[in-house]
């Protein structure tokens, strides 16, 4: 079983994440925000990824810190499953829907952390109390850091701030799910360099 398991504690959080990339979509989340909770859900579920994330932060001041530290030990839980990366089919692609909105992802598992992301321009500031929607962005470029992949995220229309950043979670883990299944007709790193 490909696993990682990363506790990271600050003076401001403390996270503990754990991933199966060979699970069925077990998922555990608690890290204080709601909204947050949900998009973690919908990764572990269409990524079919066992996912477990316990983080206690400053949530007194904002949820800033929560879920950017829980982002990171995401990235490095993903890394650390991923392994040597032998046998995996590196690339990966999903475009999902939801209602109004859609989400176009593509991934490479290439060891060089690059994001580039796109949403629709005048989006609601918030998704309930707590969720500030310009952390998508941050989500995903603390995530891609620590995981050291190549990320694409681009979502070409969509009017509702939820379904906006719904569709790019589910995108991301059917990707993800994609470019790391073991590809039966691979062996090694799927690489020129023999490394990822």
């Amino acid at each position: 079983m490909r696993t990682g398991r990363v506790e990271r504690t600050t003076k401001e959080t403390s996270v503990l994440v754990e991933v199966n990339l060979d699970g069925t979509g077990r998922v555990e989340v608690a890290t204080g925000v709601g909204f947050y909770d949900h998009m973690l859900n919908q990764l572990g579920k269409h990524g079919l990824f066992d996912l477990t994330v316990k983080t206690q932060g400053d949530l007194h001041i904002d949820a800033h810190h929560t879920i950017e530290d829980t982002a990171l030990a995401l990235g490095a839980a993903f890394r650390e499953a991923l392994g040597d990366k032998s046998g995996i089919r590196r690339f990966g692609s999903a475009s999902c829907p939801l209602d109004e909105s859609l989400a176009q992802v593509t991934v490479d598992l290439s060891g060089r952390p690059y994001l580039v992301h796109t949403e629709p321009e005048g989006m609601a500031p918030m998704i309930g109390p707590e969720y500030d929607t310009t952390m998508t962005r941050h989500i995903l470029e603390s995530f891609v850091a620590q995981a050291a992949i190549c990320l694409h995220v681009h979502v070409p229309y969509g009017r509702n701030a939820h379904h906006i950043v719904e569709a790019q979670f589910k995108a991301l883990a059917r990707a993800l799910r994609e470019a790391s299944e073991p590809d039966p007709r691979a062996s090694g790193v799927p690489s020129t360099k023999g490394v990822l």
